[in-house]
């Protein structure tokens, strides 16, 4: 069997690039409106297609452009001038759940992936959708054993896309889950006049709600307020058995999130998959930690693969054990001895401070600080307003940022 196929998220150039360091196989965005991501501080340009791929292809990782919104007829236009971008740029695949968006995908030659938006739950979807895709992420509501089936089924028969090759079955690895049926959710639309299915979720899900009893005037205690948001996804403990179910395509969500979350999660992801099945549980414990350094909101173990209940997130917002802390800006780099200069900005920086360097080249880079100087002085400590130098264990940049991981 060969190996899976490690999707990252990129909402942001520093999160590309720190997907693409830290292993990923495969790089997803959107450009422009018609993506689940529509929030302009999230996406790309149309502009920028032809060098997000240029950036994966160099890095040997594939481009696959997001276009799975549900689409209206005057948007069809916007959807045609992209993929004509989108086929020009090399783009390797487009993530698509509307029927107007594969069609016009095809006319291009390119490879469409069906989105979870097309909740894809049985074989005979497989089958009629494999008229159209190569890949075909499966609705995050089937149980391990449905996913096995499915994959098994689709080897024996031998399904095959467009491309000729047998259909890849992709799954959702880890990240944020919908309370909706494979994300197709109205709550926004009907709350806020803004649909999900359009790429333009106001999140309803994770706000904090009370129950009254319109009679009395009552409030009913709950539990847990956030009854509409459930844990983060996370696979790490049946990786394993998702790999012998036959899944071909492992996704990370999370496009709204920052650079240290995905280069993170995506090196977690690539050290699991890399290791296979002969993993000890102490080396799952200490990926876990890993996880929870960054933006999450607690982990549901399996997910729906293993049918067990979420208890629902215990707040709609950050759970992380870490917290980053801003720091300032790097000003210069010094080839010759590896070091990095850096104006305080705000919380001084320390020799030993576990630092996140983050960048549009650099990604996101954690290291701790030694060699610290302050104005050229050697110090424990360098004060806001200062000119901080400290040794890196990679190359830096100007204006890249500099945090405190605390």
């Amino acid at each position: 069997m060969s190996s899976p196929v490690l999707l990252a998220p990129a909402g942001s150039q520093e999160a590309l690039s720190a997907a693409l360091k830290n292993g990923a196989d495969a790089v997803y965005f959107g450009a422009g409106k018609r993506n689940m991501r529509a929030s302009a501080a999230v996406n790309f340009t149309p502009d920028d297609i032809a060098r997000v791929a240029e950036q994966c292809h160099e890095a040997g990782a594939e481009a696959w452009l997001a276009l799975n919104t549900t689409l209206y007829d005057e948007e069809l236009s916007e959807v045609e001038t992209l993929c004509l971008v989108a086929e020009k740029a090399g783009v390797d695949a487009v993530i698509a759940a509307d029927p107007a968006a594969v069609l016009r995908a095809r006319d291009h030659g390119l490879s469409v992936h069906m989105s979870v938006q097309s909740n894809v739950c049985n074989m005979d979807s497989i089958r009629f959708w494999a008229k159209y895709a190569d890949a075909m992420v499966l609705a995050r509501e089937l149980r391990l054993e449905q996913v096995q089936e499915i994959c098994r089924r689709v080897r024996e028969e031998n399904v095959t896309g467009p491309s000729g090759k047998q259909v890849a079955i992709e799954v959702f690895a880890h990240g944020a889950l919908c309370m909706a049926v494979s994300g197709r959710c109205y709550l926004s639309l009907g709350l806020d006049d803004h649909s999900a299915n359009r790429g333009e979720c106001y999140q309803p899900c994770r706000r904090a709600y009370k129950v009254t009893d319109l009679k009395n005037g009552r409030e009913l205690e709950l539990q847990n307020p956030y009854i509409f948001s459930p844990n983060d996804l996370c696979t790490i403990n049946i990786l394993d058995r998702l790999i012998a179910a036959g899944v071909s395509i492992f996704k990370i969500e999370g496009r709204g999130r920052g650079a240290d979350y995905v280069a993170a999660v995506t090196s977690v992801y690539r050290e699991a998959i890399d290791a296979g099945s002969n993993v000890s549980e102490e080396q799952k414990e200490e990926w876990i930690t890993r996880l929870k350094r960054v933006f999450n909101r607690g982990f549901w173990d399996g997910g729906y693969y293993l049918g067990l209940p979420s208890d629902g997130a215990c707040s709609g917002e950050n759970q992380a054990t870490e917290q980053k802390v801003f720091v300032g800006q790097i000003t210069n780099w010094f080839n010759k001895h590896n070091a990095a200069q850096c104006k305080v900005q705000a919380e001084p920086l320390h020799e030993g401070d576990t630092i996140i360097v983050t960048g549009a080249t650099t990604g996101a880079e954690r290291f701790i600080v030694t060699g610290l100087r302050a104005d050229g002085e050697p110090s424990e400590i360098a004060e806001k307003g200062s000119d901080a130098t400290f040794v890196s264990p990679v190359r830096l940049r100007e204006n890249d940022k500099v945090y405190i991981v605390r």
